[in-house]
């Protein structure tokens, strides 16, 4: 439980189905330097306790903090030192929810573990399991889960997969919810709401470079660090537009010489679309695909699914041929596979 509502209706769902169960805070980060803006995990875990004493369950608080500095804060300070984007709400869910956690949920004796996702689990033939997304599209979560396994899915429930959120706030405060009316985390996943740009500019030091503009090696100004921006960024970079008042975006980062690439945000800006990439690390929820398929993919969180050519190739490596140009892929960052509603996985942007 994090303290949000989305658990907390979770808790209540499990709880008037008969089962019997225990509210957990995993407590991950308590920005004991007090240096990267608001961090309310003191708050959260009072939440949490307040809606378990309303249901009359047990609260316990798992400190985690060892094992999320090790799997998540590292992975990510590392990406974002290399050059890359990456994505700590999915390694939270795959390292730390249903990795570590899930892990000390088994071994003191329960069966699942039930977390506030908008994802349905359905069971599929043969026993296995398959995800879907959440019913209430604007809010579908599936995105986050896609580096999950069969064995981990197996041990998740999301009770909250086929309800909208209005009904979801609805049976919060018939319930008599205390956080019935919490305003939903903006954060990283179990920090906080803590802006990216603090937390990287208090653990990764600042390694200015030139703004470079693409088209043609003119210099615009200076950058702080090539890890403050990404791919398609347009708000930020520190440095005007043009007297046609057209905005500049980020089309690249060149480690060679630490520049910054931007061009004008136009359909041929250099760099900004790509109709092809390759992605590592694949991972996948059920039968690995193994031969070339055409699939949809969610480029990232929020956007559309897109229809793509999967191809793969040795090394746990595949060749995504997108059917139309897609804008601003990061390195680092994830594309989940699906089929129609059906979550299949996901991969690494190389």
């Amino acid at each position: 439980m994090s303290g949000g509502v989305d658990s907390s209706v979770a808790a209540l769902l499990l709880q008037q189905q008969g089962h019997d169960i225990v509210g957990a805070y995993m407590k991950n980060w308590i920005n004991e330097d007090n240096v990267i803006g608001h961090c309310p995990w003191m708050q959260d875990i009072e939440d949490a306790r307040a809606v378990c004493d309303r249901l009359r369950i047990e609260f316990r608080v798992v400190n985690l903090m060892a094992e999320y500095r090790e799997r998540v804060v590292a992975y990510l300070l590392d990406g974002y030192a290399r050059g890359l984007t990456p994505n700590p709400d999915i390694m939270c869910n795959r390292e730390i929810k249903f990795g570590v956690f899930r892990g000390w949920a088994r071994e003191n004796g329960f069966g699942a573990v039930a977390t506030g996702h908008y994802a349905r689990r359905v069971e599929a033939p043969g026993g296995s399991f398959a995800l879907l997304e959440g019913a209430d599209k604007n809010k579908d979560q599936s995105y986050f889960l896609a580096l999950l396994n069969q064995a981990q899915l197996a041990d998740a429930r999301f009770p909250i997969g086929d309800i909208p959120k209005p009904e979801l706030r609805r049976l919060a405060r018939a319930a008599g919810l205390p956080t019935a009316d919490k305003k939903d985390s903006q954060g990283i996943c179990f920090i906080g709401e803590v802006k990216m740009q603090d937390f990287l500019r208090t653990y990764v030091p600042d390694a200015p470079g030139r703004i470079v503009r693409a088209n043609d090696g003119r210099e615009l100004g200076q950058h702080r660090g090539l890890h403050y921006y990404t791919l398609g960024q347009r708000k930020g970079i520190g440095v005007p537009s043009n007297t046609d008042h057209e905005a500049y975006v980020v089309v690249g980062k060149r480690a060679a010489d630490n520049a910054l690439l931007v061009a004008f945000d136009h359909p041929d800006a250099p760099g900004l679309f790509q109709r092809e990439v390759r992605v590592q690390a694949l991972s996948w929820i059920g039968e690995e695909i193994s031969t070339p398929r055409t699939l949809e993919g969610r480029v990232r969180y929020r956007d559309p699914r897109v229809a793509l050519d999967f191809i793969p190739e040795d090394g746990g490596i595949a060749l995504i041929k997108f059917h139309e140009p897609q804008r601003g892929l990061a390195a680092g960052q994830i594309l989940a596979f699906y089929d129609g509603e059906k979550l299949l996985g996901g991969a690494i942007y190389s």
